[in-house]
């Protein structure tokens, strides 16, 4: 496996897009300061997945796109194509040629490709580290980074060699085998919580449940008999109104009879008046008639008694008087007279029987009449009471009625109730088994988790076991330490003549002020070393310079022998009392 080509499009000072071809046999990359050397170098880091701008040298990441010149404007993304020779199968993927793309715009968003196809930073670091050239892997040395292998104790310096035999690839795995190890036991205290609380909760849940159906129970024992009971009442109702209707068809019945009566008994009284109106004018004639006869009897009496006198007075009258009337003649007057009488008697005799019979019929239609009368009273007092037992009826109907439908309501609201009961019944049975089958669940999730558990612990094993693996390796390479610490002299030495750093310190006799490297003059406490270096990056290879003069004076160098560039900061010579990086947390 080698790498085969680069190719940089918009990264750092690289604009146009430019491929570099690496063919076997290559080993090293040459030219004038400024030429874009070290910009080759930060695209292999920043393809292979490096996150920090500074080991960039950059402020932030949006600096690796070309920022632009005078004569052409800035560029709005950087991409950088990997193209690594695969024949071998050093890299765990099918293919005999893989290209790894990075492109990152400017307004912050980044993606990933392998051969063209779109994946996550996490595949391109798994990818390449099983090859030994991953993002962290110390396969890439920058400036400054090898003075600080080289002044590293022992024990850092055997981190580093362990890193570079392919130590972190097993230390992540463990790493991420004992983070799983962790959440799994998390999840498990968690489902064990989770458990007990349900445990917890099911027996108060099935004392509730048990409740529930117990009152589910009664509430139905109690809805069947007022069921019941409003279906008996609800008989009897309806009893009682069919009785109430048939009384009040037959009252309507008799009402209609009676009214039909009543229209005969006034047309009976109208008809009867009609002929009292008829009977008045021969009712005032016999009236008349009688008065004139009882006029003509009193001229009868009158004249019966004037014959008497004088027939007493005849008698009784002197014969000279006697003797001066015929006898004949007063016997053809008496007789006159007698016939007169007769007739004026058989009148008066016909007068009274006609009176007698007038008064008599008179008195039999006045009879007739107030009978009449009290029977159209009685017919009206009757109606009257007819009417009241209709109202009174028609009370007892609408009563019974309302009765009806408040028992129809009552009905109804219990069947509703019914029903809601039924519902929640049916909830807390349904609540209590989902909470059954959860806690069901959780425990065939907590068998699932400790067999989990247990492939955990052997992947652990498998990895302390690679790490045994590896460290015996790096112990191994230990022993070619003196050979790897000369090479790195060797590389330190060709870099400091090449670099502004090293062509400072060369004329270190010859300028005033210069103090040396940073990371020199640093005194760093065991264990401390990798914090320090990380907290310190670019700046551990500055030159520190006693003050501005000097630092004025050794830019003045490096512009005069154009040696390049070298980062300078001001400081002073240590002095007894000083803090070093170690104790200054």
């Amino acid at each position: 496996m080698h790498l085969k080509s680069l190719t940089l499009r918009g990264f750092k000072s690289f604009a146009s897009a430019t491929t570099l071809r690496f063919e076997p046999g290559i080993t090293c990359v040459v030219g004038p300061n400024g030429s874009g050397k070290s910009n080759v170098v930060d695209a292999l880091s920043w393809v292979m997945g490096e996150q920090g701008a500074k080991s960039l040298r950059g402020g932030k990441m949006e600096d690796v796109i070309f920022a632009g010149t005078t004569g052409r404007p800035p560029l709005g993304r950087a991409e950088v194509s990997l193209t690594i020779d695969n024949a071998d199968g050093a890299l765990p993927i099918d293919y005999a040629e893989v290209t790894i793309t990075r492109i990152m715009f400017r307004n912050g968003g980044s993606e990933y490709q392998i051969n063209g196809d779109t994946c996550r930073l996490l595949d391109i670091q798994e990818l390449l580290s099983d090859s030994g050239i991953g993002r962290e892997m110390h396969v890439i040395v920058g400036q400054g980074q090898l003075d600080g292998v080289l002044h590293a104790d022992p024990t850092g310096r055997r981190a580093f060699i362990e890193e570079a035999a392919g130590v972190l690839k097993h230390r992540r795995r463990k790493e991420k085998a004992l983070r799983k190890l962790d959440a799994m036991q998390a999840n498990l205290a968690r489902v064990q919580d989770l458990t007990d609380e349900l445990r917890r909760q099911l027996k108060p849940l099935g004392r509730q449940a048990a409740v529930a159906r117990r009152a589910a129970v009664i509430q139905a024992d109690l809805r069947d008999a007022r069921l019941r009971l409003l279906a008996d009442d609800l008989v009897t109702l309806r009893e009682a109104l069919r009785a109430e209707v048939a009384d009040e068809a037959e009252l309507k019945k008799r009402k209609e009879a009676t009214e039909a009566e009543l229209r005969t008994a006034q047309r009976r009284e109208a008809a009867l008046e009609e002929h009292v109106r008829q009977l008045a004018p021969r009712l005032r004639d016999a009236q008349e008639t009688w008065y004139q006869l009882s006029q003509l009897a009193e001229r009868v009496r009158g004249t019966v008694s004037l014959a008497d006198a004088r027939v007493k007075s005849a008698t009784t009258a002197p014969a000279e008087e006697r003797r001066g009337r015929d006898p004949e003649d007063m016997e053809r007057e008496a007789a006159r007279i007698r016939e007169q009488e007769a007739e004026l008697e058989a009148a008066l005799e016909a007068a009274s029987r006609a009176l007698d019979d007038t008064v008599a019929h008179r008195a039999e239609l006045e009879r007739s009449l107030a009978q009449e009368e009290r029977r159209l009273k009685d017919v009206a007092r009757a109606i009257a009471d007819r009417r009241e037992g209709l109202a009174r009826l028609q009370g007892q109907v609408n009563a019974a009625r309302g009765r009806a439908a408040s028992a129809r309501a009552e009905i109804e609201r219990l069947a509703a109730a019914r029903d809601e009961a039924q519902a929640r019944a049916t909830a807390a049975q349904e609540e209590y088994e989902q909470l059954k089958a959860e806690v069901d669940g959780l425990d065939a999730d907590d068998a699932e988790l400790a067999e989990r558990h247990e492939a955990a612990k052997q992947e652990l094993s498998e990895a302390e076991t690679a790490l045994s693996a590896a460290r015996e390796a790096a112990t191994a390479a230990e022993r070619d330490r003196a050979a790897t610490a000369a090479r790195h002299d060797a590389l330190a030495l060709g870099l400091r003549r090449k670099d502004g750093t090293g062509a400072l310190m060369a004329a270190a006799d010859r300028l005033t002020g210069l103090l040396g490297p940073a990371a020199e003059l640093l005194t760093v406490s065991p264990g401390f070393e990798v914090p320090v270096a990380a907290a310190l990056g670019a700046a551990a290879d500055a030159i520190a310079v006693t003050d501005p003069t000097a630092a004025a004076e050794a830019i003045r160098h490096l512009r005069t022998e154009d040696a390049g560039r070298a980062a300078l900061l001001l400081g002073a010579p240590a002095v007894p009392g000083t803090r070093t990086a170690a104790d200054a947390d």
